[in-house]
This record gives structure tokens, C-alpha cells and sequence, in this order.
């Protein structure tokens, strides 16, 4: 664990104010779940909770079909990682924090394909841009994406937009069932 040297008190309703600063390395926003867990020794943790990261060997028999069928690279993200990978090395983006401009495209929740070079999925890894991206969206938030990559010169078309699509579709109402 890492420590950070803030100190908070509980209030008399037994709330805490988790700083700004770890809010915003974390991306925690207002409204967002959080898991509690306690530990042995007296530990309190915090962790976000993932409503995508619940499908977990769901998700990736799902990412591996759909790599499969269309023969490009797929991932499925939650709101701050990639949860499932198929069609490229899993090692590279497995559990990586996703990039900014995908944080956008999934805020706007409207389905993103990229006839340049694509959006970068991950921070820091340039090397598997998104060429589709369909937003996850269940009750109206967007809760993750469905993604194909724009890989080895593969054009990524509208059989993958709708692939896509659809497998969000599907996700996000999964969550809500």
C-alpha cells in the first residue's frame, strides 16, 4: 500500500473526505461506487468498483469471439481499464489504465470509427490504436467500451462498427439485467 501522508478524520456521520489529489490520480469522480474492504491488521481499503469488471471470464470469451469472427484485435475496457484482450498481446494492454482521448470518446457516448489513425486506447501504448469504439452504456452512463484496433493494416468497416455496437449494446443491458 502507499502511503501518502494525508491524514483525515471521521466526522460525527461517519464520513471521510478522500483528498482531491487522490481523486484525481485515481479518477474518482462524484457518484462513482466504491468497494470497502477491511483487512486483519486493522486495514480500511477503498477500491473502485468496476460494474464491467464483474463480467470477468465473461468478457473475455466474448473479446476472444469477437477477435475471432473478424480477425482484428478487440478489447473491452471498464471506465479506467482494459478488463479483456484478444487479437493482440494481452501483456501490453491487459489491466492498463485507459488513455484520455478514450475516457472522451466514451463520455460522449456516441460510437467513434476512425478513418485516420485512430485513438489510443491506453495511456502510453501507441502501438494499438482504436479504430471502432462503442460505448458501453447502461441506466445512461457510460460504463466501459467495446473496441477494435486499427492493427497490422487492417482497415477496420462497418461490419466492425456494428459488431461493435452491438456487443455494447448487449453489455450495457446485461448490467442492467
Amino acid at each position: 500500500m502507499k502511503a501518502t501522508g494525508i491524514v483525515r478524520r471521521i466526522d460525527d456521520l461517519g464520513r471521510v473526505v478522500i483528498p482531491k489529489e487522490i481523486r484525481r490520480t485515481m479518477r474518482i469522480r462524484e457518484g462513482d461506487p466504491l468497494e470497502i474492504y477491511t483487512e486483519k491488521d486493522g486495514e480500511v481499503i477503498f477500491k473502485k468498483y468496476s460494474p464491467i469488471g464483474e463480467l470477468g471470464d465473461f468478457a473475455v470469451t466474448y473479446v476472444e469471439s469477437l477477435a475471432k469472427t473478424t480477425g482484428i484485435g478487440a478489447c473491452i475496457t471498464d471506465k479506467d481499464t482494459v478488463i479483456a484482450v484478444s487479437g493482440v498481446p494481452k501483456k501490453e494492454l491487459m489491466e492498463k489504465r485507459i488513455s484520455p482521448e478514450l475516457e472522451q470518446v466514451m463520455e460522449e457516448k456516441q460510437n467513434f470509427h476512425s478513418s485516420g489513425k485512430g485513438v489510443c486506447v491506453a495511456d502510453g501504448v501507441e502501438k494499438y490504436p482504436a479504430g471502432v469504439v462503442a460505448p458501453i452504456i447502461s441506466e445512461g452512463d457510460a460504463i466501459g467500451s467495446v473496441v477494435f484496433f486499427r492493427t497490422d493494416g487492417k482497415e477496420v468497416g462497418e461490419v466492425e462498427e456494428k459488431l461493435a455496437a452491438n456487443a455494447a449494446g448487449f453489455l450495457g443491458k446485461h448490467m442492467e439485467g
